[in-house]
This record gives C-alpha cells, sequence and structure tokens, in this order.
C-alpha cells in the first residue's frame, strides 16, 4: 500500500492531505475523500483511508485548515470550523480544491469520485453535493445537515446521510428542514438513523457517555460503514 503526505493548494493555502492507494496494479480504480471531523486530518482519518484503500479505492484525507494548522483542543477546533461554517463559499471552495487533487492522480477513474465525512466533515461533503460538482455521491456520517445556501437547484450527486437518533447537535427538526430542502432540490437522497446512538457514534475515542452529546457506538459503527459499501456499489457500479 502507498500511504503518504500529499500536498495541493486551495488558493493561496497549501494543504497537507494523506494519500493512500493499493498499489499492486495500475488499473484506474475510483477516487474518495475522506473529510474528518473538527479536529483536522488525524489518525483516526488515516485509518479509514487506508481502509478504504485495502478496498480497492484510492483515498484521499482532506486538509480543510492548510498545513501546519491542527487545532490543539476543541476551544481551537470550534473557533476554526466556526469560519468555515459561517462562509460555505469559503468551505465548498476547500472541498472543490480537494475534489481537483484527487482528479489530478492517475491512478483515479475519471467521473468516479465520491466522498465521506465526519462530523465537520459530513457537513463538509453535504456542502459539495450542493456545489453540485462533477461527483458521483456523499456520504454524512453524523454531520449537521443545516446549510446557509439559499439555492434551490436540483442536486445530481447521490447522497447518503448516516445519522444517530439521539443526535441533540442535529436535532430532528433540523433532519425535517434537510428532507424538504432536498425534496424541493429533486434530490436523490437516503438518511438512515440509528438507534440509541447520538453525535460521533463512528469515533472510539468519544466514549461511551451519552450524556455529553458525544458517544461510541459500535453497532451504529458498523452498520453505517457497511451501509456506505452498499452506496459505494450502487454510485460505482
Amino acid at each position: 500500500m502507498i500511504a503518504k503526505n500529499f500536498e495541493y493548494k486551495s488558493g493561496d493555502v497549501v494543504c497537507e492531505s494523506f494519500l493512500a492507494y493499493e498499489d499492486s496494479s495500475d488499473i484506474k480504480r475510483p477516487g474518495v475523500l475522506v473529510v474528518p471531523n473538527w479536529m483536522g486530518l488525524r489518525d483516526f482519518t488515516k485509518e479509514k483511508c487506508k481502509q478504504l484503500a485495502n478496498l480497492g479505492y484510492v483515498a484521499l484525507g482532506v486538509d480543510v485548515y492548510g498545513k501546519g494548522i491542527r487545532p490543539q483542543n476543541t476551544e481551537e477546533a470550534s473557533k476554526l470550523a466556526s469560519a468555515y461554517r459561517d462562509d460555505y463559499k469559503l468551505f465548498r471552495k476547500r472541498m472543490i480544491d480537494a475534489l481537483n487533487a484527487l482528479n489530478s492522480i492517475d491512478i483515479v477513474k475519471e467521473d468516479y469520485v465520491g466522498a465521506i465525512g465526519y462530523c465537520f466533515g459530513g457537513t463538509a461533503v453535504l456542502e459539495l453535493a450542493r456545489e453540485n460538482t462533477d461527483i458521483k455521491g456523499v456520504v454524512s456520517f453524523h454531520g449537521g445537515l443545516a446549510t446557509l445556501d439559499p439555492n434551490r437547484n436540483p442536486i445530481r450527486a447521490k447522497i447518503l446521510a448516516c445519522h444517530g437518533i439521539d443526535d441533540p447537535f442535529v436535532p430532528l427538526s433540523q433532519v425535517e428542514a434537510f428532507i424538504k430542502e432536498m425534496n424541493e432540490r429533486h434530490a436523490d437522497y437516503q438518511i438512515i438513523m440509528y438507534a440509541d446512538a447520538v453525535h460521533s457514534f463512528t469515533e472510539p475515542v468519544a466514549g461511551s457517555d451519552k450524556s455529553k452529546g458525544t458517544a461510541y457506538n459500535e453497532l451504529a459503527d458498523k452498520r453505517s460503514w457497511n451501509h456506505m459499501l452498499l452506496f459505494f456499489q450502487e454510485i460505482f457500479r
């Protein structure tokens, strides 16, 4: 397996991403962006990239903030992430430039690219879908579903949103607003909700105390990963 840092530029900002793919063949294959939570590109995201590489994909872990910018705690992460959530056009530009970087890799099959994201990253990939870029589909794991985008033009990319039913940060009112938006935009979308799951249900470091609003749920983690694989089989058939 090739697993290494991979730099590209977003405007004047150098982004240090993480690239992983299996190199026993030069056959072109689908590419997948992997967008981390608000703590930035760390081991969790890199491991997801390696898992996808083992399944035959070219995976690029996205550096949203820029090279060398890595929050050291949740307070720093919240401040950094807010700048992007409050400026969806900037948010989308970072994602579009990451998508262009993935498409520039020779082994990636043309027009066979998707994206997945966790929490903040889930919001990011949904914004990429809303931008109507040339992407087959996106998967949001416990991501925020709201958007500042007033546009209601049709969405071309297929969408899978994996959501914890008890997530206090993305309540059912936000889910309902998302459904309304997706219907208005004639999107091909799925929402799968997992029982007894709160925010960050795929992340073991979230611990097990649901009362905090973030907690790992092993069953929801495994189910959502398998649902993602089925989704990929459809969009990359």
